[in-house]
């Protein structure tokens, strides 16, 4: 039905969306009916008495982190699809081949070493060494899957898989030796959370979303080939 229809289906997935982001506004400690959404996201607050506290609520708090959510969102259903192309395999994601682990490790670093060297301790660190991580994984897993026959798929799913559960022994490690403090904030990282989103984060990612928003798609000619084959989309040029 969705296939046929992929317009009624985006219709469908805008208005979930459009729900959530209301409800995501709505629902907290501090309740804001959606009856006051309207004045609050309008600038009307000025005309309508007691509505400061939901004002303060919305635009400190609550509105970074659900734009902060939606950019990251959209960077991991781009990643997704780009990896599930790349790999021709519909379950292929960046924790199966080792990538998300890879990021994770580098976070680990820089959390627990973060107190043990000053110079470690800057916000920027952590993103970081998150990427650096991911991408050194990234590089590893492609390095293995090359072969004198070409690149194979296969082994890369292989090698991800066994990358993965060394990152994972790597970041448990790390949790042994971190003191209280870090072991949280480690921890508390790996659960994954929007609570310290503030709106220069928002400005931090917003163009790098935007910019692979805009040239990833443009690839989609090379996925669809790839996903006759390796031989195949190479004679497609």
């Amino acid at each position: 039905m969705f296939y046929s229809r992929p317009l009624v289906f985006l219709v469908l997935l805008l208005a979930l969306l459009l729900m959530s982001v209301l409800l995501s506004l709505s629902l907290g400690s501090v309740a804001v009916p959606l009856a006051d959404l309207v004045p609050v996201l309008t600038g009307q607050v000025a005309s309508r008495p007691g509505l400061e506290t939901a004002d303060l609520v919305i635009w400190q708090i609550r509105m970074p982190r659900v734009c902060l959510s939606l950019l990251v969102g959209a960077c991991l259903a781009l990643s997704g699809a780009m990896v599930q192309g790349l790999f021709r395999n519909p379950l292929a994601d960046p924790s199966l081949i080792g990538v998300s682990g890879g990021a994770a490790v580098g976070a680990a670093v820089a959390i627990v070493l973060g107190g043990a060297w000053p110079w470690f301790a800057p916000s920027w660190n952590l993103p970081l060494f998150a990427f650096i991580g991911g991408t050194l994984v990234t590089a590893l897993v492609y390095r293995l899957g090359v072969g004198p026959l070409g690149t194979s798929v296969a082994t890369m799913l292989l090698a991800g898989v066994a990358i993965n559960a060394m990152t994972s022994a790597c970041i448990s490690y790390l949790a042994t030796t971190a003191e209280d403090v870090r072991l949280r904030n480690l921890v508390y990282w790996l659960m994954g959370s929007f609570n310290v989103a503030s709106w220069e984060k928002v400005v931090w990612v917003a163009p790098f979303t935007l910019l692979s928003l805009l040239t990833i798609p443009k690839l989609w000619r090379g996925l669809n080939a790839l996903l006759l084959g390796e031989s195949e989309a190479r004679h497609l040029g």
